[in-house]
């Protein structure tokens, strides 16, 4: 995590709601920011293009997560070790208030994304940063 320049409470807001919305109120402010021919800042850029590249490849994990589960439930030997891994990640935890595993790294990862945007910072994830960072760079 880096600072950035000067950001203004409008873009850090914009880029901490873009997290808590899966990238849709980044998305608005793209088409606002378009149909006023407004520059955005790579910052805020940054940040709204990580939102949503982190929900369509969350979208794309649990769907590619469904399929295998599904195909590998009907195989006879590999299904029970395939319903201890699903429980696992699906199932309460009563030390989580209920929540299951899944769902607490799921909101750890938004919590760490929001707090840094509306800080100021360029959050890092691996892989998934230094790809939109690569993508939005100022040219």
């Amino acid at each position: 995590m880096r600072q950035s320049d000067y950001i203004n409470p409008l873009e850090r807001i914009i880029s901490a709601l873009s997290y808590l919305t899966a990238g849709m109120a980044g998305f608005i402010w793209l088409i606002i920011a378009a149909l006023l021919k407004k520059h955005i800042k790579s910052f805020l850029m940054y940040h709204i293009m990580q939102s949503i590249f982190i929900s369509i490849a969350y979208y794309i994990f649990i769907e590619l997560y469904k399929l295998v589960f599904v195909a590998f439930a009907k195989i006879p030997l590999i299904n029970a070790f395939i319903f201890l891994i699903n429980s696992f990640l699906n199932n309460p935890l009563p030390i989580f208030w209920g929540l299951s595993f899944l769902q607490v790294l799921t909101s750890l990862v938004i919590i760490y994304l929001t707090t840094t945007s509306f800080m100021g910072l360029y959050s890092y994830i691996p892989l998934v940063s230094d790809i939109i960072k690569g993508n939005t760079r100022d040219r």
